[in-house]
Order: C-alpha cells, then structure tokens, then sequence
C-alpha cells in the first residue's frame, strides 16, 4: 500500500486539517500519516482558538516517519509560523521529497487567519519551491502575489506569475468564483482549465484540505500530475454534493460518498 504523509493542522469539528486528509487517504485507498503542526478549537462556525506546536516537535515528527516509512507523497497544509515552515523545509530538503502538494492555507473558510503576517514571505521564499504542485484559493494567489485575483482571465495571469515565482506547477482554485468551478492549471508548458458543475450545497467545509489531499493520493498512487487532478476534482465534486448537514455552520464534505456508493 502507498503512504502518503499530511503536515497540517488539527481541526477539532474533523471537517478540515488532518482530519480531512486522513479520511480522504482512506477513501482512496492509500495509507495515510500526519505531522500535526498545530492544534486548533474550530467548529463550523469558526476558529475560537490556536496553539501552534513547537518548531522541534514538528522536526520530530518528521524523523519518526522518514526514518521508518518510504513516504510516497506528502500533502502540506496550515503552517502558522516561520520557524515551523522552516523546519518543514529544511525536513523536505534532508529527506529528498519530490512528490509534495502544497496548499497554502491562509484563511480558514469562516474568516479566520491562520498564518502569521511574517510567515507569509517565508512560505514564499523556502516553501513554494519545494513543491510539485500549490494549490491556492484566489484570496491565497492574491496574497502571493500582492494583488486581488477575482476573474478567470486574472487567474490565468496569475498561475503564470505564481510559477515564475517559485518554479513549481500550480493549480489556482476558482471556487470562489461564480458560474461553474473552474480550477486553473499551469506548469511551465500547459495553461489549463480544470472545470465541473458548481454543486448548490453550503457544506463545503475542508474543501481546499479534502482536494489537495485527493491530488497527493493519485500522485503516491502512480498518477500524472494532470490525470491526479482530474481524479481529484471527480472525487471533490462528488463529496461537495454529498456534503453532511452538520453543524450550524457550513458542514463538512463527505469524504466516503464513493465508498458508500459502492457498497450499495
């Protein structure tokens, strides 16, 4: 079985962060492992709390899974800090990971900010480049590149930017867009669209997580980089209207439609 490593933050409500990458290892059949890098009191609602973990816990971490596993994919979500993408780096660096998805995550849906001001040219700077792919939302490409991000012409220009800046491919997500999702693909040669019907269904909870760690699982799986996010988009689209009335907020995806689907 393939193992795919998340580097993320915990969700409490278990609809986002670890929580979600871990059922959408499982939902696709690969075997999933977690570097925690902070612990958070989220609900549907919001985030009411944060506790970051030390930059030496997460090293260790790290050590305890590179020493003992062949980690066939790595999937990077919430890193709060400087000194915890720094170390996420540097682990990056020592363990010779190629197969990394990348999401920047900034802001939780609800509003709340999860990366601190001074980590965001850090992540810019160490992270960006060490991955396969980045998979940010407008507001996130906004944020990298210092500029807003709103239409689909605007989001071409902006994968466009993105990969100049940091070398790696990208796939900005246009979820926030209206009319049908359209994901914009780039990788130095190919501009592309990534599109399916927009799901009427507020319980969109862990979406960005759930995709990204959707893509990291068909890339340990043996995958193209294209045809890993075209399975992924398939596989978030179907759990995006399948999403559970949860909560008071907007609910979570359901990670194991397909599973329950196939067990009918």
């Amino acid at each position: 079985m393939k193992t795919v490593l998340t580097i993320a933050g915990s969700d409490s409500s278990g609809g986002a962060g670890i929580q979600a990458d871990l059922k959408t290892f499982a939902a696709l059949g690969v075997y999933g492992m977690s570097v925690i890098t902070a612990v958070t009191a989220q609900n549907t609602l919001g985030v009411k709390a944060i506790e970051n973990i030390s930059s030496g816990v997460v090293t260790k971490q790290l050590e305890a899974i590179f020493t003992d596993f062949k980690v066939a994919a790595v999937k990077i979500g919430m890193l709060a800090t400087s000194e915890i993408i720094e170390v996420v780096a540097a682990g990056l660096k020592q363990w010779r990971v190629t197969e990394v998805v990348l999401d920047p995550v900034m802001i939780a849906e609800s509003g709340s900010y999860l990366l601190e001001d001074r980590a965001r040219g850090v992540l810019v700077e160490k992270l960006l480049p060490l991955a396969r792919l980045i998979t940010p939302n407008l507001f996130e490409a906004g944020t990298i590149l210092n500029r807003e991000v709103a239409t689909i012409e605007e989001m071409k220009e902006a994968a466009v930017d993105i990969f100049k800046l940091a070398g790696s491919s990208v796939l900005l997500k246009g979820g926030h867009l209206t009319g049908a999702a359209v994901d914009i693909f780039y990788d130095g040669d190919e501009l592309r669209e990534f599109s399916a019907p927009r799901i009427k269904n507020s319980n969109t909870h862990g979406t960005g997580c759930t995709y990204s760690s959707a893509i990291a699982s068909f890339l340990a799986r043996g995958a193209h980089l294209s045809r890993s996010i075209e399975q992924a988009k398939e596989y978030i689209t179907g759990a995006i209207a399948h999403g559970l009335e949860l909560g008071q907020g907007p609910g979570p995806t359901d990670h194991f439609y397909n599973l329950a689907r196939k067990s009918r």
